[in-house]
C-alpha cells in the first residue's frame, strides 16, 4: 500500500482546485491508498471536506518524509505569471520530495507560461526527475517536448465527472473574478449586452472564490441594477463543490471567466461563452470551440451570436 502527499492550490476555497482535489482523493481511495495527505492553507477544513489527512502549507516536510509519492497538481501550479514566489513554492515542494528520495508525479497540470529564466531552469530540472507527468493541454505538452521531457496528454480531472444535463430554460449565469485588466468599461459593456440579449431571463452572478470573485460579482449586480435590470438578478456565493455543479447544470447559458466554470458548463451541456483573462482560457475555448471575448473588447455582438 502507498502513502501519498498531494500538493496543489488547496484550502483557498477555490471551486476548481477543490473539485480537482476531490477527484484525485476519490481515485486514490479507490486504488487502495494507505494514507493521503493534502497540503492546504486550511488543514482542518480540508481534512473535513475530503475525508483525508492534511498539513499546512509550510508544514509538509514531515508528511513528505513519511510518504512514498508526492503528487503535484492539477491546475496551473508551475507558472510565474501569477507570482514567481508561487512557482518557487510549488517547485520547493517537488524538490523536497526528490531530495527525500520520493517518487514525484505531475498530475494533469497546465505548464507555463514561465517567463523568468531561473523559473524555466528550475522547472525543467524538477520535471526531468519526475516519475510521471500528465498535462491537460497540447501547448503544455509541446513546451515539455522542447525541453526534452515526455508527458501524457490528459483531460482536466473535472472532465472525468459525470454531471447531469438539465439545461433548464430561463437562467443565465455570469461568472466573474477580479483581474487587473477587468475594467468598469468592460463590465458596463457586458451588462448592456446581457440586458439586450436576455431581457426576460433570470440572471445568476456566480462567485467561485469569494475572496477574489465576490466583490466584482456584487459590482456587476449594481451595474445591472442601474441599467434597470434589478429584478431577477442575484449573486450566489459561499457555494460548496456540489452546489456549484448543481447551479451550473441548471443554467441555459453561462458567461464565465474561470477555467473550471467553463469546464463544468461543457460537461453539463450548457451553452458557454468564455471571457479570456488567461492563456488557459484561450486554450480551452479553442479546443472546445467556445466563443470567447477579450477583456479589451466592448462590442460582443459576434460572440453572443455564436452563443445563441
Amino acid at each position: 500500500m502507498t502513502k501519498y502527499v498531494v500538493s496543489g492550490y488547496i484550502g483557498f476555497d477555490n471551486f476548481g482546485d477543490e473539485a480537482i482535489a476531490r477527484v484525485l482523493t476519490d481515485r486514490l481511495k479507490r486504488e487502495g491508498a494507505e494514507k493521503i495527505t493534502l497540503i492546504s492553507s486550511n488543514p482542518q477544513k480540508t481534512a473535513q471536506i475530503h475525508g483525508v489527512e492534511s498539513c499546512g502549507m509550510l508544514d509538509f516536510f514531515k508528511s513528505i518524509k513519511e510518504s512514498d509519492v508526492l503528487i503535484s497538481g492539477g491546475g496551473s501550479l508551475l507558472q510565474d505569471v501569477t507570482s514567481f514566489k508561487s512557482l518557487l513554492y510549488y517547485l520547493g515542494v517537488i524538490f523536497t520530495a526528490l531530495f527525500s528520495g520520493k517518487k514525484v508525479e505531475i498530475y494533469s497540470q497546465g505548464i507555463g507560461p514561465i517567463r523568468s529564466k531561473a523559473g524555466q531552469i528550475l522547472t525543467r530540472l524538477a520535471l526531468k526527475n519526475a516519475s510521471k507527468i500528465s498535462v491537460r493541454d497540447k501547448k503544455s505538452q509541446e513546451l515539455l517536448l522542447k525541453w526534452g521531457i515526455k508527458s501524457e496528454l490528459v483531460k482536466d480531472p473535472i472532465f472525468s465527472l459525470e454531471l447531469p444535463h438539465k439545461n433548464k430554460k430561463g437562467t443565465v449565469g455570469i461568472q466573474l473574478r477580479d483581474f487587473p485588466t477587468l475594467t468598469d468599461k468592460f463590465l458596463n459593456a457586458l451588462a448592456d449586452e446581457v440586458i439586450k440579449r436576455f431581457p426576460d431571463k433570470k440572471i445568476q452572478i456566480i462567485s467561485l472564490q469569494d475572496s477574489i470573485d465576490l466583490e466584482v460579482c456584487e459590482k456587476f449586480k449594481r451595474i445591472l441594477s442601474k441599467k434597470e435590470r434589478e429584478e431577477n438578478v442575484e449573486v450566489l456565493s459561499g457555494l460548496s463543490i456540489n452546489e456549484v455543479f448543481d447551479v451550473i447544470s441548471n443554467l441555459e447559458y453561462l458567461i464565465a471567466m474561470r477555467f473550471h466554470a467553463n469546464v463544468a458548463a461543457i460537461k453539463s451541456g450548457v451553452k458557454s461563452l468564455a471571457i479570456n483573462y488567461d492563456i488557459k482560457i484561450k486554450k480551452l475555448a479553442e479546443e472546445y470551440s467556445l466563443p470567447v471575448i477579450e477583456l479589451n473588447q466592448t462590442d460582443f455582438s459576434k460572440e453572443f451570436n455564436a452563443l445563441q
